[in-house]
């Protein structure tokens, strides 16, 4: 008796409009368990993406069929997707992932577009997904020049508006109803207000700055749009925001890395101005003059060992450092909860605890547990090994693109070849034009070469391998302490990024990169700051979390 495949099915859909609306979803699951029935395959699981982009793999679902998948025993030989375009519009993403999914014996099975193993389909299949991320990306490209053409011409494209504004209804176009911005009643007076309370105050005192007027909203239960307390980035977000004068600047970041847009490239959208612009350019200049960005923080320099990452589990706010005398008359020094400080008990409860006490907890813990061998190696093992795939996966794109540079030079001298036999004359303009696009692709592919070569080359030097942990844990152990007993500051924070105080316990937290990197720093030969960041004015919290 032949014991049936097991398949799982993958759904997705683009837009979270799609999920809904119930537009694709459905559609794709019917014709998934058909195909399965009508081949005998015994279905065991489905995994739906709904509203996610499959131009890379930051997808929660895709992840764990893929996790499921490569795991040994897979719990399902086969994965069955609607076309290749639901799986991957990448081509590269799209034929890595066949590939790991095979190394396990997992095929990938389209309904739509049936191919086979051998090498004519194999090739069919990535030209195929070469289209397909071709489509995407002029697809995302004439979406994105219509929303642009849309906030040129004062229409509000979606999200939720600045605060001190609403949306309305302007026009209709069809089936579609094209939206505005127009002033709030409601919440434009705060905004106002905290523009006068930046330049001038409130009459009793002078021009407040950004954590004045946050207190003093909140004491005064002037409340946000949702009812929150407000916050110090909200408020800098207002006072540096070009809407209220008028000019709501659209599509000023890249939707894939968040990175900032050349200014040619930024739409300006009309709205009601809420302030006058002299006001908002007096506010600019004092935001400018006053900017930290200018030189490091202060706690950067100072001599307390877990100021700047030290925080209250209950609130979130930083513990900062207090100071006041014992019954004994002498001086002692404590972390507290900064939040109690600025709001008082309505913002938190506030905790306390000795500095010299907290200090050596966190010291004490990255030395006997953090630092040991066996527990980097742990810690660090999907690391090394991601890092290892990343390196295969260049290889593997640096080896296509030799391949394709290959080719195309062959195509070229083909050309050549019937030019001088007569056979295509060189006058011939459809010649001169494919001579010319081959030389694009072969130059691109050459310079994507070189890059990807030079990457592999710049990574080859700091490989770290799990035979040397043992080395880089004592070497980091050892340069974690002073000759006095104390701790350098730079070493634990490059180990440690952020320590929450609760009630009962501790958490540290860190980025596992970031402890690869100062692993490898402090065991150079070279002086510890070499290779240790003192001062890190940009980071990001629970990334990689080391409990």
């Amino acid at each position: 008796m032949t014991v049936p495949l097991r398949a799982a099915l993958y759904l997705r859909v683009s837009t979270a409009r799609q999920a809904e609306h119930d537009v694709s979803i459905p559609d794709q699951k019917r014709q998934g368990e058909a195909y399965c029935a009508s081949r005998g395959y015994q279905l065991v699981d489905t995994f739906v993406e709904a509203g996610a982009s499959a131009t890379n793999d930051r997808r929660p679902e895709f992840q764990r069929m893929i996790e499921a998948g490569t795991s040994k025993p897979a719990p399902f030989d086969i994965v069955v997707v609607h076309s290749f375009s639901r799986f991957f519009r990448d081509h590269f993403e799209l034929e890595f992932y066949v590939r790991k999914l095979a190394k396990n014996g997992v095929k990938l099975l389209s309904i739509t577009q049936e191919m086979g193993d051998d090498p004519m389909h194999v090739m069919m299949r990535q030209i195929m997904a070469l289209f397909d991320e071709y489509q995407s990306k002029e697809n995302a490209k004439h979406v994105l020049r219509a929303m642009n053409e849309n906030a040129r011409q004062g229409f509000w494209n979606g999200a939720l508006p600045p605060i001190g504004y609403r949306i309305v209804a302007a026009e209709q176009r069809g089936s579609k109803i094209k939206k505005k911005l127009e002033i709030d009643p409601l919440h434009a007076d705060t905004v106002r207000l905290i523009y006068r309370l930046f330049l001038i105050g409130d009459g009793t005192k002078g021009a407040m700055g950004v954590k004045a007027i946050t207190n003093y909203l909140n004491e005064r239960r002037l409340y946000t749009r949702d009812g929150g307390r407000w916050g110090l980035a909200q408020i800098h977000a207002i006072l540096t925001r070009t809407t209220y004068i008028g000019e709501h600047r659209f599509n000023t970041r890249s939707h894939k890395n968040r990175e900032k847009k050349p200014e040619n490239e930024v739409s300006i959208m009309a709205v009601p101005p809420l302030i006058e612009r002299e006001m908002f350019d007096a506010v600019q200049a004092r935001l400018k003059s006053r900017n930290p960005m200018v030189m490091p923080a202060r706690v950067s320099s100072g001599p307390t060992l877990l100021t700047g990452i030290c925080f209250c589990a209950k609130c979130g706010g930083a513990m900062t450092l207090r100071t006041g005398k014992g019954s004994a008359g002498g001086m002692y020094r404590y972390y507290t909860c900064s939040t109690k400080a600025r709001q008082g008990k309505t913002g938190c409860e506030g905790r306390s605890i000795p500095m010299d006490k907290l200090d050596h907890l966190v010291a004490n813990h990255l030395e006997e547990r953090l630092l040991q061998p066996e527990r980097l190696e742990s810690i660090l093992s999907n690391l090394l090994d991601r890092r290892q795939e990343r390196t295969e996966r260049r290889r593997e794109h640096l080896a296509e693109l030799h391949r394709r540079i290959t080719e195309t030079d062959q195509r070229l001298n083909r050309l050549y070849d019937a030019i001088e036999s007569g056979v295509a004359a060189l006058d011939d303009a459809g010649l001169k034009e494919r001579i010319a696009n081959l030389k694009a692709i072969r130059d691109q592919a050459m310079a994507d070469a070189e890059r990807t070569q030079a990457t592999l080359d710049g990574s080859g030097g700091n490989e770290v391998t799990p035979a040397m942990i043992d080395r880089l844990s004592a070497a980091a152990r050892s340069k974690l302490r002073l000759e006095g007993g104390g701790y350098r500051r730079e070493h634990l924070r490059a180990f440690a990024q952020c320590i929450e105080v609760a009630d009962k316990e501790i958490r540290i937290m860190g980025s596992k990169s970031e402890l690869l990197q100062s692993l490898v720093a402090a065991s150079s030969v070279e002086s510890a700051a070499n290779g240790v960041r003192s001062s890190v004015l940009k980071w990001r919290t629970r990334h990689d979390s080391n409990v």
